[in-house]
């Protein structure tokens, strides 16, 4: 299991950002859902926690085949999706994320927000995160994918004609009035004998990605949701969710459709891919006249 602490600041305040993160979500799931990817919601409920009160309880598929490199569509089905589950106890949330297709692949992102720098050193407990784990995202000076850069939403250039805020520049963490941290613990585990640490990494790097475009549009959108009650957001949230389904939805029953006219021999491809997983998982010599190695590693405990 690889594990990272990621500190993403911004130029808000925690309240302000309740509003802020649903927007964000929902508009940035609807412009990246087209042609059977992106983000279907299949539950959008209240919910409550003994320990963190009320909340809002989220279900979603991602479908994300084509976002994938070559080495991982190898071996998984052409119709792909990850089942997120969040429970939003705002400022904790919780996010899980499986795969019914790799029952060993598993992500974990507890998230706190507060109101300063980044520099709570025990945010999630009394154990500090190792120092080497820690991964300080700058929304501002930080390089994203190119093909997710937009003038418009380039914070060097940015200014909120609502609030004044903007541009900013390098080091503007340190006199940012307001400022607020997201703080994410994530943990990646995929136990699967030689593709473990490449897979757990790519995610990683995957997921930094996303934790930079996001915060960075969640800032260059305050005009467009800093005036809205939450009452509001969750409205646009909705109409936005009813949206996006339906880009996905229909995509999705189309290649569905067309993935059983198939011939045999995309059948015989992917069986050969399940077989492949399950020869990786299980021809491994034998020690000391034990179980298979990898066998003792996948069944204890990272």
């Amino acid at each position: 299991m690889l594990t990272k602490e990621y500190r993403i600041c911004m130029p808000l305040t925690v309240e302000e950002y309740r509003i802020g993160q649903l927007y964000m979500i929902s508009k940035h799931s609807h412009e990246q859902s087209s042609n059977g990817e992106g983000v279907e919601v299949v539950k959008n409920e209240p919910y409550t926690d003994e320990q963190h009160g009320t909340g809002q309880y989220t279900e979603k598929r991602i479908y994300l085949n084509g976002k994938l490199p070559d080495w991982i569509k190898w071996f998984i089905p052409r119709i792909f999706y990850l089942t997120e589950r969040a429970w939003n106890s705002y400022p904790f949330t919780l996010t899980e994320y499986t795969c019914s297709f790799l029952p060993k692949f598993h992500i974990r992102i507890e998230t706190k927000f507060e109101n300063n720098n980044g520099n709570n050193q025990h945010v999630f407990g009394k154990k500090t995160t190792p120092k080497d784990d820690v991964c300080n995202v700058d929304i501002v000076t930080d390089l994203i994918p190119e093909k997710c850069y937009k003038e418009s939403e380039d914070l060097t250039k940015f200014k909120s004609l609502k609030t004044g805020r903007g541009p900013f520049s390098a080091g503007w963490q340190k006199i940012s009035d307001p400022i607020m941290c997201s703080y994410k613990l994530v943990s990646v585990k995929f136990e699967m004998y030689g593709f473990q640490t490449k897979v757990e990494g790519f995610v990683q790097k995957s997921i930094k990605d996303i934790l930079l475009v996001g915060h960075r549009q969640a800032v260059a959108w305050i005009d467009e949701w800093i005036d809205m009650s939450m009452e509001d957001v969750r409205n646009f949230e909705k109409e936005l969710q009813e949206e996006t389904n339906k880009k996905v939805i229909s995509s999705t029953e189309t290649d569905s459709g067309s993935l059983i006219k198939e011939d045999d021999s995309n059948r015989v491809g992917i069986t050969r891919s399940a077989s492949m997983i399950n020869k990786t998982m299980t021809q491994v010599d034998t020690v000391d006249g034990q179980r298979p190695l990898m066998t003792r590693m996948t069944s204890s405990p990272h």
